[in-house]
């Protein structure tokens, strides 16, 4: 109880100069490495002052172990659902530990002689977006090792959200671990304490958790990520519309990957959802897209307002298919994992109005904005 008041206490000063992330605050946790092995949870959002992390913690003398990659590799640069394998960081040497693939949680080899493991990753606020499912892991993992564990804090771009429906028993998956809503409105450390606070993780009551929280930061904040946090979220937009888009992963609609803009259009080949033509192709970002080689007529959001969960453009999209006999759901269980329930999907299906969808998922949302108060670091406390 008292490391977490002292967590509380810092959160809580007061900063002049504007959001300090928590790898930003080297004085925080730097004292807590030195002469102990670490093992690093990081990718390229990773970053201090500029400096990718592992650089920085070995300018300071601290013993980096291993770092251990999630989606998209170490350095951000594999594509969606690609394996990761182990390596060797060539500029510093340090061995690369693959926990997306085969092993998607840190085995006790992996943790063998660790003193300290740190998570420092930036999030976008959604359930489906993988990260988080790797910190329920890496908790679990540490927990049953008896190895502590650092959370290095950072703003949730789509903080001001929770809405989506809750994910339900039996659609559990990688890109929902945990029962909660598509957009949970809380930052990885928030997260992180509600996974243990709640028991969600084997042997939770034996972790040792420590967040170093951001500073002068509140929830409804805008958050502009300094680093792309994945290949096909290269920028602000994206980030914004990543909720509302993500969903068509699981139908026939391209959100415009191997293309120029990313989750930031969506259209096909046989049903025009735009007049703005695109061509899919092959490209390190985005191997084998969807509708490959074939022109799309797409519409195009960069200029959209839309933000959070807006279920327009699927509802909309679901009836001009339906219009010319399409096929829509073509991964209807992977959407259901998508959603967290296939109620969803079955609403839509029904005809039911957006209206109509969200009242059904309000009184669980109101129960988990009861369970997550007592988790949370950064005010408001009801986005």
């Amino acid at each position: 109880m008292r490391g977490f008041l002292l967590i509380l206490m810092i959160c809580w000063l007061p900063v002049a100069h504007g959001i300090v992330t928590g790898a930003d605050q080297p004085a925080q946790y730097l004292p807590h490495l030195k002469d102990r092995r670490v093992s690093l949870v990081v990718n390229q959002t990773s970053t201090v002052d500029g400096k990718h992390l592992v650089d920085f913690l070995l300018e300071n003398g601290v013993n980096v172990a291993s770092v251990m990659a999630p989606e998209h590799g170490f350095r951000g640069d594999q594509g969606a659902g690609e394996i990761i394998r182990d390596g060797i960081d060539t500029k510093t040497g340090v061995p690369i530990l693959s926990i997306y693939g085969a092993n998607k949680k840190p085995s006790p080899d992996m943790l063998k002689d660790i003193d300290v493991l740190i998570f420092d990753i930036q999030d976008v606020g959604t359930r489906f977006y993988t990260y988080i499912s790797t910190l329920h892991y890496v908790m679990e993992a540490a927990a049953e090792n008896n190895v502590p564990l650092m959370v290095l804090d950072r703003p949730n771009p789509n903080g001001r959200f929770v809405d989506g429906p809750v994910r339900q028993p039996g659609f559990e998956s990688f890109v929902g671990v945990d029962p909660i809503p598509v957009l949970h409105g809380m930052t990885v450390g928030e997260l992180a304490l509600m996974i243990k606070g709640e028991g969600w993780i084997n042997e939770a009551d034996r972790l040792s958790l420590e967040i170093v929280p951001v500073k002068d930061y509140e929830r409804t904040m805008p958050w502009s990520v300094a680093v792309a946090p994945s290949p096909n979220l290269p920028n602000d937009t994206a980030i914004r519309l990543y909720p509302s888009l993500c969903f068509f992963e699981g139908t026939a609609v391209s959100v415009g990957r191997g293309t120029p803009l990313p989750f930031q259009l969506y259209g096909h080949d046989v049903v025009a959802l735009g007049d703005t033509p695109f061509t899919p192709v092959s490209m390190t970002s985005a191997p084998s897209p969807k509708l490959e080689g074939k022109t799309i007529m797409a519409t195009v959001l960069t200029d959209s307002p839309i933000a959070g969960l807006d279920l327009s453009l699927l509802l909309d999209s679901y009836q001009a298919f339906k219009a010319q006999a399409q096929p829509f759901f073509t991964r209807p269980a992977f959407f259901d994992k998508l959603a967290g329930t296939d109620s969803l999907r079955k609403a839509i299906m029904r005809g039911e109005s957006e209206a109509q969808i969200r009242a059904g998922w309000q009184e669980e949302l109101a129960r988990f904005r009861h369970q997550r108060a007592p988790y949370l670091l950064y005010p408001p406390d009801s986005p």
